[in-house]
């Protein structure tokens, strides 16, 4: 997907098992901050969004592991909008080894709610972020 946002980590100790392979749900870690990133290239800082009293909270995901990543791979994280709605959007994400540009490791579909701080209810997303996802969609 040539349009898709990259957000470039480095393997740390950290995310890894004892074997020296990265910790399934460390994908989880990595994928969140390429989406806040993408976010923020969108133009919307995520702090300013909790002044407003908006929050954002993942309220689905699917993930199929097909390769491990090891302590020290320089991986890139994908983000491509799938779609938009009022309420929530939907990604696709993937990471690939810098070294294996197309061989994905992991790929997954997340759904993203924007919520009221205060209540945790569904609100509708800010305008110019909405502008942005239409902008983005594949």
């Amino acid at each position: 997907m040539s349009s898709a946002f990259c957000h470039s980590v480095r393997v740390y100790l950290e995310d890894t098992d004892a074997g020296g392979i990265v910790f399934y749900a460390n994908y989880l870690k990595f994928f969140e901050r390429a989406r806040t990133e993408f976010v923020r290239a969108q133009g919307f800082e995520m702090r300013r969004s909790l002044t407003d009293g908006i929050s954002f909270v993942v309220a689905g995901l699917a993930l199929d592991y097909r390769r491990s990543a090891y302590l020290d791979d320089e991986l890139n994280i994908f983000v491509a909008v799938k779609s938009y709605k009022k309420t929530y959007f939907e990604v696709s994400q993937w990471a690939e080894r810098k070294s294996e540009p197309g061989v994905s490791l992991v790929q997954g579909t997340i759904k993203v709610a924007c919520v009221d701080f205060a209540t945790g209810k569904p609100r509708r997303m800010p305008s110019e972020l909405e502008q942005a996802l239409k902008n983005k969609e594949q």
